[in-house]
């Protein structure tokens, strides 16, 4: 019979899994209070949260979820990092405070309803993210528009100057 704080525990970990874009599983061990803080913060800035769960506990809401299991990373004192909007933002501020501390080890999680292994959470970091992505589709869409408001305004343009130069070839009549 399961007591009453797994059961809030449990309930508390399925709201953080409901509508998240990615998870990430990351072993915190040899982190002191500061660095985990640290982490915490960076993780937050990102649009994310970091929250250390009980392993059996996350299998059990993970299979409640419908949600792919993820049992081979589940071994160990482990961290997990939901992230609800930019997926990418959130592996980049848990790959860049990896870079800075080998103690922070990355070991996947799941995206999109995949999982993903350690490696392809650093490729997802080292894409950009979603502000930077938008910004670009921006820039390409205002230079194709900017291209085709010359393009159409060239036209009378070139007739003009055509008309021109025949009227200075030819004498008045």
């Amino acid at each position: 019979m399961p007591n009453a704080q797994k059961t809030e525990a449990l309930s508390a970990i399925k709201e953080d899994l409901k509508d998240i874009t990615a998870m990430w599983v990351v072993d915190y061990r040899g982190l002191s209070v500061k660095e985990a803080q640290d982490l915490r913060r960076s993780i937050r800035k990102s649009g994310a949260h970091m929250t250390v769960y009980k392993n059996t506990l996350m299998r059990i809401a993970l299979k409640d979820a419908g949600l792919p299991e993820v049992d081979d990373m589940l071994a160990g004192p482990n961290a997990f990092v939901f992230a609800k909007d930019d997926a990418a933002a959130a592996a980049k501020a848990v790959n860049d405070f990896a870079k800075d501390n080998e103690k922070l080890v990355i070991k996947g999680g799941y995206m999109e309803g995949e999982v993903v292994d350690a490696e392809t959470v650093k490729a997802i970091a080292s894409l950009p993210s979603r502000e930077e992505l938008m910004g670009k589709m921006a820039g390409l869409i205002s230079g194709i528009a900017r291209g085709l408001a010359v393009s159409i305004n060239g036209v009378p343009r070139g007739l003009a100057q055509s008309i021109d130069q025949v009227a200075k070839q030819k004498p008045a009549a």
